[in-house]
């Protein structure tokens, strides 16, 4: 997925109100960004972290800048807006890059399905395959403990709304489908992805639970620059 125009650089000075943060360019103007990412976004928006910005060219916006990426105090590049997540899992499955979900010929996506009124991220389909329901998760928090571990976690927070996707594609499952949970890593730290059995022991169980159950469990990472965010390889999940 590419940026087009490039962002452009600023330092993050608070990010506040789950929605909003403020930026400050190098001429020493400051102004406030949306922030797309709901999250706690823990480690991913210290103050004085250097930030990359979009410019939307929607006169009806109140805020016409977006946070899109920052950068830790190790130098690496955080994708932040959570909504990049399906763009680039979608454009590497149209390009075959994720080779386990390859051979489908039909990719739709926020498509309703489940006893709970779920909407699944991607459903492929295919001649004489079963369908694949696939979940989509961005992972961005790396082990506050030993960040030179490249240990990233899932979630962040505690999640029910992420409890209620596994149950849904364990029901898929039990259907005769295929379900797949495919983390989306955004953090050049990371390279190695588990379930944060410490902060969500509830959903680690059930994803446990589920993998046992037959759910197909992927995490690939993204290559993050200024000017492109795109999935280029696979990374551990355990």
């Amino acid at each position: 997925m590419k940026y087009t125009p490039a962002l452009q650089p600023a330092t993050l000075l608070k990010r506040y109100k789950r929605f909003l943060a403020d930026l400050q360019l190098n001429d020493g103007t400051e102004f406030t960004a949306h922030c797309a990412n709901t999250g706690k976004m823990t480690g991913c928006a210290e103050p004085g972290f250097s930030a990359f910005y979009s410019t939307s060219d929607n006169s009806k916006r109140k805020y016409p800048q977006s946070l899109e990426l920052t950068q830790n105090s190790l130098s690496q590049l955080i994708c932040v807006n959570t909504a990049v997540a399906n763009k680039v899992v979608e454009e590497a499955i149209n390009n075959q890059v994720i080779t386990e979900l390859n051979g489908y010929e039909q990719l739709q996506s926020e498509v309703k399905y489940g006893s709970e009124n779920s909407r699944i991220d991607f459903l492929l389909t295919g001649d004489n395959k079963p369908a694949c329901y696939v979940e989509v998760k961005s992972v961005t928090l790396l082990s506050e403990t030993a960040p030179q571990s490249g240990q990233g976690y899932f979630p962040d927070a505690q999640t029910v709304r992420g409890q209620k996707h596994i149950r849904e594609l364990i029901e898929m499952i039990e259907q005769g489908h295929r379900a797949v949970l495919l983390f989306a890593v955004l953090h050049q730290g990371i390279n190695t992805v588990s379930a944060a059995s410490h902060i969500d022991k509830k959903y680690s169980d059930l994803l446990k639970h589920a993998i046992k159950k037959g759910l197909e469990v992927y995490a690939y990472k993204a290559s993050i620059t200024p000017s492109e965010v795109t999935l280029s390889e696979k990374v551990a999940f355990k």
